[in-house]
């Protein structure tokens, strides 16, 4: 099949578009040349794109790697491998490097005042992966095209002085999470219903916020308000967060059902 049948096959319009032909072009490439080449940095959303291009296009699960520069990372990039390497040593042809951004406690800056400054550097998102801000160093995984320049000329983000260097990924500092335990009944398992108790708001603008096309569960767009959920599923609105329906337990005498989210705050 054809690189535009195959982004037909997944109606695949606009950015998302470009964003999967550009990631067929470098499977394609690996496997043309014999040689390891690397996807820029995808989102969760992005990376499930991936995994249904791939799936479709007929290329093997043992064709490539997501790597992000530690384990659970959320962004990663594909990494396609030619015939000679193995999946456990495809870490040795990563593109990724990782810095650490060093800066005063009282600073107390945060994963938006890196962003920006990087984006005011004329920093693509695409070229970043996670960022990791912790009391008084930010750790960021990188492509390493642009490892060096950061290496070189990034010295502030707002009005905080910054000192810069390289990091081995396994000295990488992971901030613990930030979730909340919400425990609550719901009418039924509904996506509206779980939305409406998730991000705190009332079912008819849960059920437009998902008819919008802003909800995505498990990273992947859903607009069917009537979609069930099971414990396990990862739900996401832009501009509201997420949560995880972690438990689903009985049914009351009036019922509803009983659920525990975790929602990351």
């Amino acid at each position: 099949m054809d690189k535009t049948a195959l982004l037909d096959r997944l109606g695949a319009v606009g950015e998302d578009r470009l964003l999967l032909a550009k990631v067929l072009d470098r499977a394609r490439q690996a496997s043309d040349r014999n040689v390891p080449v690397a996807t820029d940095f995808l989102s969760p959303h992005q990376q499930m794109q991936t995994f249904d291009l791939l799936r479709l296009a007929g290329i093997p699960e043992t064709g490539h790697v997501r790597l992000g520069g530690y384990e659970g990372a959320e962004r990663n990039l594909f990494l396609f491998l030619p015939d000679w390497l193995e999946a456990e040593d495809a870490e040795s042809q990563s593109p990724i490097r990782c810095l650490r951004a060093s800066f005063r406690a009282e600073e107390k800056l945060t994963h938006r005042d890196f962003l920006g400054s990087l984006m005011g550097m004329g920093i693509v998102r695409e070229k970043l992966g996670d960022i990791l801000v912790g009391l008084d160093s930010a750790d960021l995984v990188v492509l390493d095209t642009v490892a060096d320049f950061l290496l070189q000329s990034w010295t502030s983000a707002g009005r905080a002085k910054l000192t810069v260097a390289e990091i081995d990924p396994a000295h990488i500092h992971i901030p613990q999470i930030q979730c909340q335990e919400v425990r609550d009944t719901v009418s039924s398992l509904r996506l509206d219903a779980v939305v409406s108790t998730g991000f705190r708001m009332a079912r008819g603008k849960a059920a437009d916020l998902i008819t919008s096309g802003r909800v995505q569960v498990n990273w992947r767009e859903c607009t069917r308000p009537d979609k069930l959920l099971s414990a396990g599923d990862t739900v996401s609105a832009r501009g509201f967060g997420k949560f995880e329906l972690t438990e689903v337990g009985g049914v009351t005498k009036k019922g509803r059902t009983a659920i525990v989210l975790k929602r990351y705050v």
